[in-house]
């Protein structure tokens, strides 16, 4: 029996445009360079930054009741929002273009603040109630030395180490049998909530050595400076800023660039692709740990700043926030869950003083609607309106 053979068609990318004939010339014509940034986005982004890093600066430079001071507290809040904004990015790094929902991204943002935490802890040094050379949870639980993963973390570059490796360790192992069992979908999101769960049980208990319900507190100095200083305050806010362009620099050159399309693949049709002959357990376990990384480093930012914690922050909620600020955001986009992390916290912040019993509900609303009427999120809805404007001024 004769059987005709098939050819697959091409794999799409949602960034591929058709592009139309070249005339034949002696030398290969290749296609132009992606930008990272359209014009237009850089100014964006500069303007955004500018004032962001006038925050700190004003906060320092007038006193309290001056028309241009910016509160302490301010500064404190917007710079807990960039590091959420961080952790949502890093979250869309695996879901918007590599297809891999994560409900267990907490664990990784606060296994780089307990990192972060250990050093400060040890910072705190005889200043703590107690006075004794042992934290204070470590006395009141009756400790006479410190456990063996404490050692060496009196050292601040050894516990900077330890906000890489443990989150980007931890998310290898758990992605490399994951992602070899071809565990994907709603069962790959269903474990990490899993994971996250056992990590916050496994934090609150006392004999672990994490300081239990209440974590790591009452921090005073990082680096021989007060940690409660303005002036420590505002390095801290800008450190954060530079973290967060940085991560979306990075995330832009990812997507552009060639491995970007095949994580786009891997999320529109991963049969596929491994029928022309790419193995997508490489591609995805690299981005899955890079996206833990980067949310580690959001926690060890978030630490000093918040001055606190606690197993809490592992909390399956706290995860299921990161997934709604990139929906509402927008996912797929980078520029999205950054937007998002902000509006949605900024609500949280608003209504928690104002109604704090609503902000629950208001919350699980905002995920409806924007599922139901805003599928591409606050940025697609933007895109939108930018084409249709375009549209009719080039009608009229």
């Amino acid at each position: 029996m004769k059987i005709s053979s098939i050819n697959p068609p091409p794999l799409v990318s949602a960034n591929v445009t058709k592009v139309e004939a070249q005339p034949q010339t002696s030398f290969p014509v290749l296609p132009a360079k992606a930008a990272l940034f359209s014009r237009p986005a850089w100014i964006g982004i500069a303007i955004c930054g500018v004032i962001l890093c006038l925050l700190p600066i004003l906060n320092l430079s007038f006193p309290d009741g001056h028309v241009l001071h910016i509160s302490s507290y301010t500064v404190a809040l917007i710079a807990k929002f960039m590091c959420y904004a961080m952790a949502a990015l890093a979250l869309d790094l695996v879901w918007g273009y590599a297809g891999i929902l994560s409900l267990g991204h907490g664990v990784f943002f606060a296994l780089g603040g307990y990192a972060h935490g250990m050093y400060l802890m040890r910072a705190i040094g005889r200043d703590g109630v107690y006075q004794s050379n042992l934290p204070d949870f470590m006395v009141f639980l009756d400790w006479k030395t410190y456990p063996w993963f404490w050692s060496l973390t009196d050292n601040f570059w050894y516990c900077m180490a330890l906000v890489v490796l443990v989150p980007g360790v931890l998310a290898f192992v758990f992605g490399y049998f994951a992602f070899r069992s071809r565990i994907k979908g709603v069962y790959f999101s269903i474990i990490t909530q899993a994971m996250t769960f056992a990590f916050m049980l496994l934090f609150f208990r006392n004999n672990t050595g994490f300081g239990g319900n209440n974590g790591f507190t009452d921090f005073k100095r990082i680096l021989g400076y007060s940690i409660t200083a303005p002036s420590t305050k505002a390095v801290l806010f800008l450190i954060t800023f530079l973290f967060l362009l940085s991560t979306l620099v990075l995330c832009r050159w990812i997507v552009n660039s060639r491995l970007g399309r095949v994580l786009q693949a891997v999320r529109d049709s991963e049969s596929r692709l491994m029928f022309i002959g790419y193995n997508p357990l490489w591609f995805k376990l690299f981005v899955w740990t890079l996206s833990a990384v980067l949310c580690g480093i959001a926690g060890a930012l978030y630490v000093p700043q918040i001055g606190i914690i606690n197993p809490s922050e592992m909390s399956p909620a706290n995860s299921i926030e990161m997934v709604i600020w990139a929906a509402v955001g927008g996912r797929g986009s980078l520029i999205g869950p950054i937007v998002g992390a902000f509006t949605v916290n900024g609500l949280k912040s608003w209504l928690t003083g104002a109604f704090p019993e609503l902000w629950l509900y208001a919350l699980g609303l905002i995920f409806i609607l924007v599922t139901l009427f805003m599928p591409q999120g606050m940025v697609g809805v933007a895109t939108k309106l930018k084409q249709k404007f375009s549209a009719s001024k080039e009608s009229a």
